[in-house]
């Protein structure tokens, strides 16, 4: 058996763990804000939609139930301004890593292909390309890219790990140039709804996409918006064709969202005021966070949006990770993201209330 492994890059959070180890033993505990993992509790009532869903035993159906094609439907029309969305233009999907990983093979690609990304960028992008054997091509601009033989263009905005938000009219501008060109644009888009400084935009808004989805689709998750990426929650929305075709691959895989997280799901789209109370929290923790490692002589790139704060020192990022974790605070090096990503760390919003306090006044 040949192993797939071998063409994929190590595993990034493996060279953690000795930085882990000095953090955890700091007399008060480690403040991890390395992965960036939800803390805070299931919203109530998302956890009785599932619960009442639990005497679920048959098999679910990949393409979800008509509640759920409502809830996805209704919620892209009412949140990202889409219009004219049917159930045939959303598509659940088991958690979006799952989806990121192994789009390109459900896409048939492969050798010869190629499967652009941005340079600064979550790692999957990359492994789900080298997964089918297609070339994995890191991009600045991507309208500068040869379009022979790119065949899926990623966007990320809000970007992970630099909170970066492109501009409508540069989301425009690329998904012009990727219908020009017949590239397949998927839009990254799971952090859209924790904008701070600037107020994201989906490629499925009419002013973006000519009210036409031919050859986009977006990418949304309930994991950090709920706090249920223990849940596996997330879907797609877009061209209906793109979306029939993973349809009728991913029925013969079985990759199927279990029931009762199906019911969870339309709990969570049908409700705006747990994601409000959720962006409030991480609106505290991120303006504690922000001003203190200011003040220890970090400077702040991008950052207008997600869940993470692009820090740097102006140091190589391990120097950096080695520095904090003496202070008991584990963060992300930058190069996880790429070799642009050399010097800065990945500093995440995602601890208790408790724990930001804490790294606060190590820094301080």
């Amino acid at each position: 058996m040949s192993a797939v492994s071998s063409r994929l890059p190590v595993f990034p959070w493996d060279k953690l763990e000795p930085y882990k180890a000095t953090a955890a033993a700091h007399p008060d505990g480690i403040v991890d804000l390395s992965v960036g993992t939800p803390v805070d509790p299931v919203p109530a009532l998302i956890q009785r939609a599932l619960v009442e869903a639990a005497d679920s035993p048959g098999y679910p159906t990949v393409w979800g139930t008509p509640a759920l094609r409502d809830a996805l439907t209704g919620w892209v029309e009412r949140r990202l301004g889409a219009r004219g969305v049917t159930h045939a233009n959303v598509l659940p999907v088991v958690g979006s890593k799952e989806l990121v990983a192994w789009l390109p093979t459900q896409l048939g690609l492969g050798a010869g292909d190629r499967v652009a990304f941005p340079r600064l960028a979550y790692p999957t992008y990359e492994v789900g390309a080298r997964l089918c054997g297609a070339e994995p091509v890191p991009y600045d601009d991507p309208t500068q890219l040869d379009p022979a033989g790119l065949k899926l263009l990623w966007l990320n905005s809000p970007s992970n790990p630099t909170g970066a938000v492109l501009a409508p009219e540069e989301l425009t501008r690329i998904v012009a140039w990727a219908r020009e060109h017949g590239v397949l644009l998927f839009s990254d888009e799971c952090y859209l709804e924790l904008g701070w400084e600037a107020e994201p935009v989906s490629v499925l808004h009419p002013d973006v996409c000519g009210g036409s989805y031919d050859g986009i689709v977006a990418v949304h998750s309930l994991s950090k918006r709920s706090n249920l990426a223990g849940y596996r929650a997330a879907f797609l929305a877009g061209d209906q064709a793109v979306l029939g075709e993973l349809l009728k691959i991913r029925k013969h895989g079985g990759m199927m969202t279990p029931a009762p997280v199906q019911a969870a799901t339309v709990a969570a789209l049908g409700d705006d005021t747990h994601v409000r109370e959720q962006r409030e929290r991480y609106a505290a923790r991120r303006s504690a966070l922000r001003a203190a490692l200011e003040a220890h002589g970090f400077r702040i790139d991008h950052s207008e949006a997600s869940l993470y704060l692009w820090s740097t020192r102006d140091e190589p990022c391990w120097d950096t990770v080695a520095h904090l974790a003496e202070l008991g605070i584990l963060v992300a090096p930058g190069d996880f993201y790429g070799p642009a990503g050399e010097r800065h760390v990945r500093v995440a919003l995602t601890a208790t209330d408790e724990r930001v306090e804490a790294a606060v006044k190590r820094l301080g």
